[in-house]
């Protein structure tokens, strides 16, 4: 078959708030091939700059966008998901944001190939079956330990063994409000749930306090402390490891591309890497990250702050891996986190797991009233000539 369509999706709510909240907008790509099948992708970035990676006008034979690169070619196999991830790569060789723009269409090509081959993503990446995931609840830290409390309470009450407090005012006020907020997590989920705390990169290179909050969260029994330093800060990493903190340290979702999460892993002592299918080019990227931790004994966890499409990208990724148990699971209330997918998504099960889809591609499809509802129409002209204007739903 061929790609006939590449159809691009700008879908944002009608406000957007300066929280740390990837599913306010998003990017969403469908992919058309020319015997009526079609798959879905998505991105995690600034919907806007990534489309343009789409369609801009070619500067030279390394910035060619990536419409040219897939248009009219041909996908038949998992060989031809691989080859076009890499044509389009080189197509973009110096587009900075080639990464995240290019794990739409990444995302998209694997769902309409598995829907071709009729197997499930994680099938087509080598694993023979799919092993379920403990969700963890990802939510922002509350204004203050008592809202945050709050929020763990009602993510208890909703059935979630375990969450994620990020963002916020972690570290932008004093050490005693930091402890107070990871202790009013604590106290909202209960003594038997995980508790994982994410501090958005606030020390930047000064492992020197993130050891200390590390040595201060410890009582609290958290699974690990997520991306206390900046994802570039390597050294910084390793500094931090070496000390050997009394929680895991965990990082990745700032790595871009391969082998920024390699370096992670590698030279920064980190314990869990957690990578963005939606931001790491795609799937087949992700597949090599993956693959890559399996090899040096560290766990993988997806990060997905987006919609239910992307958070099956990211599970098929690892879904074969029976050792990597937790899986980040939005748990926001933007229309977009569930309702892009609704009313499939992946719902939590009886047992408090998700379960990979055993259909077809990812395994979910796209609420087409949701884009509709949330659509902005995009047109991008240059010159007189139409780049891009938002095609029919």
């Amino acid at each position: 078959m061929k790609i006939e369509a590449i159809d691009l999706f700008y879908v944002a709510l009608p406000e957007i708030k300066r929280a740390a909240d990837g599913s306010q907008d998003t990017l969403l790509c469908r992919v058309r091939a020319d015997n009526g099948l079609y798959g879905w992708g998505e991105s995690d970035s600034s919907p806007l700059v990534s489309l343009a990676a789409y369609v801009f006008p070619m500067s030279h034979s390394n910035i060619i966008n990536i419409n040219e690169a897939l248009l009219g070619e041909t996908i038949d196999s998992v060989e031809d998901v691989h080859r076009l991830r890499v044509k389009a790569g080189v197509y973009g060789l110096d587009v900075q944001q080639l990464d995240h723009a290019v794990a739409a269409v990444d995302i998209a090509l694997w769902d309409l190939a598995g829907k071709h081959l009729e197997l499930p993503v994680y099938k087509m990446l080598g694993y023979e079956r799919a092993y379920p995931k403990l969700p963890y609840a990802s939510v922002l830290f509350g204004d203050t330990p008592d809202e945050t409390q709050m929020i763990a309470a009602d993510l208890r009450e909703r059935g979630f063994a375990a969450a994620k407090f990020g963002w916020g005012p972690m570290g932008h006020g004093t050490a005693a409000n930091d402890v107070a907020l990871v202790a009013a997590a604590r106290e909202g989920m209960g003594q038997q749930a995980q508790v994982m705390v994410d501090a958005g990169v606030v020390w930047g290179d000064d492992d020197a306090t993130a050891y200390d909050r590390a040595v201060s969260f410890a009582e609290y029994g958290i699974t690990w402390l997520e991306e206390p330093l900046l994802s570039d800060e390597v050294d910084a990493y390793k500094r931090l490891t070496d000390r050997k903190p009394p929680v895991p340290i965990a990082a990745g979702e700032g790595a871009d591309f391969f082998r920024s999460a390699d370096d992670l892993m590698l030279n920064g002592g980190i314990d869990f890497v957690q990578i963005d299918v939606g931001r790491t080019g795609g799937i087949t990227v992700c597949d090599r990250i993956c693959k890559r931790a399996q090899e040096l004994d560290i766990q993988y966890v997806n990060h997905t702050f987006k919609s239910h499409l992307q958070l099956a990208a990211s599970l098929h990724v690892f879904a074969g891996v029976e050792a990597f148990q937790l899986m980040e699971y939005p748990a926001g209330d933007s229309p977009l986190v569930l309702g892009l997918t609704a009313p499939t998504g992946l719902p939590v099960n009886a047992e408090g797991m998700v379960d990979c889809p055993e259909t077809p591609g990812l395994g979910v499809d796209v609420n087409l009233n949701t884009v509709r509802e949330y659509l902005q129409p995009v047109k991008i002209e240059v010159a007189g000539k139409v780049l891009h204007e938002t095609p029919a739903v």
